[in-house]
């Protein structure tokens, strides 16, 4: 554990390190469905990507998007259940980089700067959205992507 923590702090220009339960987090999202969403947020402390939140199995889009904050950065995946025209029950994965035009310009250049050094340790991922404000994350441009 340790040994991965001095490693991902290695390099400052790569943005913030991750921690250990992160990617944990993911991998029980991804392959034993134990949550339906994942919120990451950076602790400035720790100089590190950190889980802020956990949405369970049962819990909506409408729960997602009520967890992310109006006027703060954070990182997201989210597990999106779909049929498929021919009636297959299907999901795909999201990595959100949510950063709101209104939030402080640190925190965007923070979460900037370190998106791809923390999305490398998501591997599984299906699609990413960028987005700014809540209608960038509208379910139906999910749902587009999607299919």
């Amino acid at each position: 554990m340790a040994l991965f923590r001095s490693y991902s702090n290695a390099s400052s220009s790569s943005g913030m390190g991750v921690a250990n339960h992160c990617r944990d987090t993911f991998l029980e999202l991804q392959r034993k469905k134990a949550y339906r969403y994942v919120i990451f947020k950076i602790d400035e402390k720790q100089k590190e990507v950190v889980v802020e939140k956990t949405g369970g199995s049962t819990e909506s889009y409408d729960d997602f998007m009520a967890s992310l904050p109006e006027k703060d950065c954070r990182y997201a995946v989210y597990d999106f259940d779909f049929v498929t025209e021919e009636n297959c029950q299907k999901s795909k994965i999201f990595f959100i980089a949510w950063s709101p035009s209104v939030s402080r310009i640190r925190a965007k250049m923070l979460y900037a700067t370190s998106k791809e050094r923390f999305r490398r340790e998501m591997d599984g991922v299906h699609y990413e959205i960028q987005a700014t404000d809540p209608t960038e994350l509208d379910i139906e441009i999910l749902r587009d992507r999607a299919h």
